[in-house]
């Protein structure tokens, strides 16, 4: 007997176009309606208000019904599963939902809010609740869902083809949240079959499993409409901005080693970060990641916060709850490249998809890692819909970007021969600049007040510059140069140091040449660097003074604020994602006293305008000495808007200067406003409690000077008594 081709495709899960076959159909005057349901032992179609049979015409689960009348639309089926009936209406019965218009924007990478139309959405089609499921997947002969709803059974659900547009799609009524599904594809040229997690899902699994898991609608009732027109019309330029970064998994614990949720994060970090002095959070990535030790940075669900934290709507509300505290919240983001699981993105359709086939332009090498295909619109498309998604659904307040450096470059990190060259021989990645300019296009267009953030360590011009002037379109970038030279200053014991006085001071010939954020970030307390505390040199005393030298030293300068968690308790060891931070190390005084004066600085920051105001202009800073490399001294002045100022006096050597002078701008009183030398932190106490009186003797450039005690290993700010 010879088998029907389509069935034959059916049965094999090679059927290109399911919907031609399976549901109704009109032939003549008569109709046909066939459903392949493998674990039904019987199936009913429903005709009016009685249940007709549908006759079993293959023994591997195929069943049509034949008749004159046109079923109801959709159809609704009655199964006998196990001994047990259940009704349905039948998935092929349905239109497609996707438009033409969406599929164009999609095609052209300007579908900013992509993750609406691919992925899985729960939604009504003819009235009826289900979840429509679409995936690109150009190279794919058959694509199918597969879940814990049908056996995982590729021949099930096979989707419909959207033509040219590489898009498959089926919608599959009656399916409740929290269902489980992944896509199952069969390349069209070598017939292999590979079974993927969806790159649009909205949430997944707890690793090590890795299915995607259908999110019912978000449920949370924002309450931070006050934060957000407040962001909308914030002058950040010159506003202050001292950031917290943490990693979610290990902030802390519980004792038994689990991760805290969300909502436990929202009753303990924000009020944390609140007490602390510290305007925004930055959160390392929090998408989807299958291996703890990535940090996040493997990222395998770009749409998805990791499950480890709960659920999304438990990641709103924590976002929710740190607007309410007026805390800003930023996301780590990784755009520049994306891990080799086999179940992930990497040959996704069994081609290169979101990937270059040219491992010279697709491969990182020194991450292992697929670099991402940015001149194919699909996936420029795809990345700027993971953006929107963060910034829309979540509520963020801006996006770090990580490893732009990597980005800009076809030869970062490579040997001659091992990259191509662009179309004009250079060694620029003119797709991911196009990208860039994109990204910070749209984020700055649809979401007024929020902010990115460029992990950049080259000398890449106009990173932070509007893209209409030519420049990347960043609102800020890590200024890695000073960030370097401070910390391999501070390593050096301070004998030494005066003859590295240039690595303080060489920072100010290109400080105002980008809008700079000052980061001490996780990767400088990981790989062997050691902590910040143990970076610096001496003995126990002088550690902790250094450390407190090196903030008062970071907050003082011009540029906004990073510290990774841990910094400001002078955590002794290096951070380490498997537990929390060393919290018990605030039992004894050096550490807490540490934690202490981060918390002054941090609301000296603040408070005072002069400390910020001015950040990107030279007008806000002035040297008053930057030549004593011989008592490794600096003294700077920093300015406010309206004119007003403070003078701040830094001693890198365990030597107390004492009768110093320095020159000052006006006549009056100064007193200091802080000292990182203070009994209260744990230092010498040395200073000028009872201020200092400028005298008219002209010093330095300035009509007047002072005199005052530059206690060791700290530094002071002073201020005009009112």
């Amino acid at each position: 007997m010879k088998v029907n081709p389509r069935i034959k495709s059916l049965l094999q899960a090679r059927l290109h176009d399911p919907f031609a076959f399976l549901g109704a159909h009109q032939a003549n005057e008569s109709w046909t309606v066939r459903v392949f349901a493998p674990l039904s032992e019987k199936l009913w179609l429903q005709m009016g208000d009685d249940w007709e049979d549908m006759q079993k015409t293959d023994s591997h689960g195929l069943f049509e019904w034949r008749g004159k009348e046109a079923p109801s639309a959709p159809c609704r089926l009655r199964h006998l599963q196990n001994g047990v009936l259940k009704t349905s209406h039948d998935p092929y019965s349905f239109p497609s939902t996707i438009s033409e218009h969406d599929l164009f924007l999609f095609g052209e990478g300007r579908l900013y809010q992509g993750y609406h139309m691919l992925g899985a959405q729960p939604m009504e089609s003819l009235g009826i609740a289900g979840v429509r499921f679409a995936v690109w997947a150009p190279n794919a002969e058959r694509v199918s869902v597969v879940g814990d709803f049908n056996g995982w059974d590729g021949r099930v659900h096979p989707m419909r083809s959207l033509g040219s547009s590489g898009v498959w799609e089926i919608f599959i009524p009656g399916l409740p949240p929290g269902s489980l599904y992944k896509f199952e594809i069969r390349n069209r040229h070598s017939g292999q079959v590979l079974v993927k997690a969806d790159p649009y899902a909205r949430e997944f699994e707890l690793r090590p499993n890795t299915a995607a898991r259908i999110v019912a609608p978000a449920g949370h009732a924002w309450q931070d409409g006050t934060w957000l027109e407040k962001r909308k019309n914030l002058d950040w330029l010159h506003a202050p901005f001292n950031v917290y970064e943490i990693h979610a998994g290990s902030w802390r614990r519980h004792p038994d080693g689990r991760f805290y949720t969300w909502r436990e994060l929202a009753e303990s970090l924000v009020p944390y970060v609140k007490e602390m002095g510290y305007t925004h959070i930055e959160l390392l990535p929090i998408s989807e990641h299958p291996l703890d030790e990535s940090w996040g940075y493997q990222t395998t669900g770009y749409f998805a916060p990791t499950s480890r934290h709960g659920t999304p709507d438990d990641l709103r509300a924590f976002v929710d709850a740190c607007h309410q505290a007026d805390i800003g919240v930023i996301l780590d983001w990784v755009p520049a490249h994306f891990p080799q699981d086999a179940w992930a993105l990497a040959r996704y359709d069994g081609t290169a998809l979101y990937e270059h086939e040219d491992p010279r332009l697709g491969l990182h090498i020194d991450w292992g890692t697929h670099i991402f295909n940015f001149g194919r619109h699909e996936v420029k498309g795809f990345l700027l819909s993971s953006a929107h998604y963060w910034l829309e659904e979540f509520h963020l307040d801006g996006l770090r970007v990580d490893a732009v450096a990597s980005m800009l470059y076809l030869d970062y990190s490579r040997k001659a021969g091992e990259w191509l060259p662009n179309k004009f021989g250079g060694r620029e990645n003119l797709e991911a600049i196009e990208f860039l300019r994109q990204l910070n296009i749209m984020v700055h267009d649809e979401f007024p007040g929020a902010l990115t953030f460029a992990e950049e360590s080259t000398s890449w011009p106009m990173v932070s510059r509007p893209v209409y002037l030519g420049g990347l379109g960043f609102s800020m970038k890590w200024n890695m140069g000073w960030m370097n030279d401070t910390l391999t200053y501070m390593q050096n014991d301070p004998v030494h140091r005066r003859y590295h006085h240039n690595e303080l001071t060489f920072g100010q010939l290109y400080a105002y040449t980008e809008n700079f954020m000052l980061p001490f970030s996780h990767d400088e307390v990981v790989h062997g660097k050691s902590s910040l505390l143990n970076k610096m040199p001496g003995d126990d005393w002088q550690k902790f003074a250094n450390l407190r030298l090196l903030f008062t030293y970071q907050m003082t300068y011009p540029g906004k604020k990073l510290n990774f968690m841990g910094n400001e308790i002078a955590q002794g060891r290096e951070w380490q994602v498997g537990g929390e931070l060393e919290w018990w190390l605030l039992q004894y005084g050096c550490h807490s006293s540490v934690q202490n004066m981060m918390r002054d600085l941090n609301h000296l920051y603040r408070d005072w305008p002069a400390l910020h105001e001015l950040d990107f202009t030279s007008d806000g800073f002035a040297w008053i000495d930057c030549h004593d490399a011989d008592q490794s001294v600096l003294s700077y002045l920093r300015r406010a808007r309206d004119g007003s100022f403070v003078a701040v006096m830094l001693n890198f050597t365990p030597v107390p200067r004492l009768g110093y002078r320095i020159g000052v701008p006006q006549p009056g009183l100064y007193r200091e406003i802080f000292n990182s030398d203070s009994q209260y932190y744990d230092g010498s106490n040395q200073g000028n409690g009872e201020g200092a009186v400028a005298e008219n003797t002209p010093w330095m450039g300035h009509p007047y000077s002072i005199v005052i005690t530059v206690p060791p290993l700290a530094g002071i700010v002073l201020a005009l008594a009112e």
